[in-house]
């Protein structure tokens, strides 16, 4: 037995967060009946689920590591008809992205059908170290370095960087940084709210994971850096 949105979130469609919803929306059904509590544990053997009217079906798990390359959308499509992520990966098992990255920012991302591991990792309260290597419009002031590592406010919400590293001692203008926030444009806000610009933007490390393979280019993750992971 297992609990409903957690076998929806384990066949690759989504991760469980939006599985509860599709059930609260009432498009989920077990047995042709319709099902709007979160509560309901399924046989695996025996009951039948489907989507919007479509069975689903158990899936393997897969962990894939993607260098994100710009022009690309993290998502697993798009309105607009952009290329996307999972357009790159073009495999038969329905994946998506572990958090997002912007359209033309680069760098580590994370794609399963995992919904577990993939909760487990965009979890605020897990804070996993992200790590991004920055090109500013302007050196960056000494007394803002200061105020990104004590804190600034995003959209009436505290934000900081827990570090700030620069490459080269007189170049102030590349960067790197590293944060536990996931929240959309997060590095970018930070910046803007202190009036710098990114020009420039490559997520060099998620969890203790980097993107040692070409730009555009996946690999699966090993066992090694999937138990890491999990843990």
């Amino acid at each position: 037995m297992t609990r409903l949105n957690k076998f929806i979130a384990d066949s690759g469609i989504t991760s469980r967060r939006k599985a509860e919803e599709l059930i609260l929306q009432g498009r989920v059904t077990v047995n042709n009946k319709t099902v709007t509590t979160l509560a309901l544990n399924i046989d695996l053997e025996k009951d039948v689920v489907s989507l919007d009217g479509e069975k689903i079906k158990p899936n393997e798990h897969v962990y894939y590591l993607m260098n994100k390359p710009k022009g690309v959308v993290t998502t697993t499509d798009d309105e607009k008809k952009r290329m996307t992520v999972t357009d790159l990966l073009n495999l038969k098992q329905k994946i998506f992205p572990i958090g997002r990255l912007d359209y033309n920012t680069t760098g580590v991302l994370i794609l399963t059908n995992d919904g577990d591991f993939a909760q487990r990792l965009i979890h605020p309260k897990n804070n996993i170290i992200r790590e991004y290597e920055v090109k500013l419009d302007k050196p960056l002031e000494p007394e803002h370095e200061a105020a990104l590592l004590k804190g600034v406010f995003i959209e009436g919400t505290r934000g900081k960087f827990i570090a700030v590293k620069f490459r080269k001692i007189k170049d102030r203008k590349n960067i790197v940084v590293q944060c536990t926030e996931g929240r959309n444009h997060f590095v970018k806000k930070m910046f803007t709210t202190i009036n710098y610009t990114v020009e420039k933007l490559h997520r060099s490390s998620f969890a203790g994971i980097v993107p040692d393979i070409p730009i555009g280019s996946f690999r699966k993750l090993t066992k090694d850096e999937i138990q890491k992971l999990s843990k």
